[in-house]
């Protein structure tokens, strides 16, 4: 299983960028506009995700942990076909008015991990941009 970590620094308080995470349903409005173009739950913890190129992914909310700033979920249908993808994404505070925003995502098969790694890159610089333009509102 290939693990990929990333982190970005984030200048905005990290309860406000939080709350954007949290928001699993507006991935595409609070979080990664641009990146993710539509999202449609299709139950109470399922999103259709629809990425900028037109791909669809079906996530499932596995957990949200407000104390430790944490939402873990899982790919259960894309068009890259991995076999196991879970994720998890964690605000950390650094300061008053700074985070970090850190994810993390195990992928199989192993070969997924340098085009996983592609796309977190992309969904990254617009997460930051969103974040640091909205202050995380």
């Amino acid at each position: 299983m290939a693990s990929i970590m990333r982190e970005i620094y984030v200048n905005a308080e990290a309860g406000r960028c939080w709350n954007a995470v949290r928001d699993f349903g507006a991935l595409h409005q609070r979080l990664a506009p641009g990146f993710i173009v539509d999202l449609k739950m299709t139950g109470t913890r399922e999103r259709a995700v629809t990425f900028l190129g037109g791909a669809v992914a079906r996530e499932y909310l596995v957990g949200i942990d407000d104390e430790q700033m944490r939402l873990a979920y899982t790919v259960v249908e894309s068009p890259m076909g991995s076999t196991h993808n879970n994720a998890s994404v964690q605000v950390l505070r650094d300061g008053d008015t700074h985070c970090r925003f850190v994810w993390v995502i195990d992928v199989l098969p192993d070969e997924h991990a340098q085009r996983t790694g592609e796309l977190m890159d992309r969904g990254l610089a617009a997460i930051k941009k969103t974040l640091e333009a909205t202050g995380g509102g």
